[in-house]
């Protein structure tokens, strides 16, 4: 049996092809897992229109997310990776995505006005250049493609739960990637990415992924900007 709770999953990701591919990416992953926006959530200082922008493209990032894992299905090599993938665009459209609606009711934002705002230029870029990663790569490029998003928000979670406070704007967000079935689900990705390595990759491909990775999680480090950039435009309007 795998070992469980949540020293053993940051163990997981800490190790293996997903903590090789972070110690390549060096500065770039800690822009990335310290910006002032996830900061900001820590602390509870985070403007709430940057929240808000936030929330809106999260949700529109969804549905592309949702469409990299019906990229991962057709892009698998066995029934049990297909099944995985399969699994993920359901739980994404089916749960997730009616869940997040549910959230962002609670911060004031309709399904409406979630649904009629377009991509940000920062969510156009992030999704796009993971569908192309797994357009033109096999399912190895795809899965390290997604991992920034998938495994990062499990650390970024993790290090920010000693943070929440009774009271702190942010904190149910906090708790739900802190929590331990989120924490399982980035050990999985993790795993994943060995399991997949392991058919797929040797070492004369880890200066690509390594690639991959990085730019994916630079553009993260935009993806958290975009919010910050919105709430110092609100604060300019006269």
């Amino acid at each position: 049996m795998l070992p469980t709770g949540p020293a053993a999953m940051a163990e997981t990701r800490a190790c293996g092809l997903f903590g090789r591919l972070k110690t390549a990416a060096g500065p770039v992953w800690t822009d990335y897992v310290d910006h002032p926006f996830v900061r900001g959530l820590g602390d509870g200082s985070l403007p709430a229109a940057a929240f808000r922008h936030y929330l809106i493209q999260d949700y529109l990032f969804l549905i592309q997310f949702a469409r990299a894992y019906a990229l991962a299905a057709y892009k698998a090599e066995t029934l049990s990776e297909m099944r995985e993938a399969a699994a993920m665009v359901s739980a994404l459209i089916d749960t997730e995505m009616a869940l997040h609606l549910e959230y962002c009711a609670d911060w004031g934002l309709s399904e409406a006005d979630v649904t009629a705002t377009e991509e940000d230029l920062a969510t156009t870029a992030y999704t796009r250049f993971v569908l192309e990663r797994g357009m033109a790569g096999d399912a190895l490029d795809l899965h390290v493609a997604l991992a920034p998003c998938v495994v990062g928000y499990a650390e970024i979670g993790r290090a920010l739960s000693g943070a929440a406070r009774a009271g702190t704007p942010y904190a149910r967000w906090i708790d739900m990637y802190a929590g331990d079935e989120y924490q399982e689900i980035a050990a999985g990705a993790a795993r994943q990415l060995d399991v997949l390595a392991a058919g797929r990759g040797g070492a004369g491909r880890e200066a690509s992924l390594a690639r991959v990775f990085t730019q994916a999680t630079r553009l993260e480090v935009a993806f958290w900007g975009m919010g910050l950039a919105v709430a110092e435009g609100e604060g300019r309007k006269p």
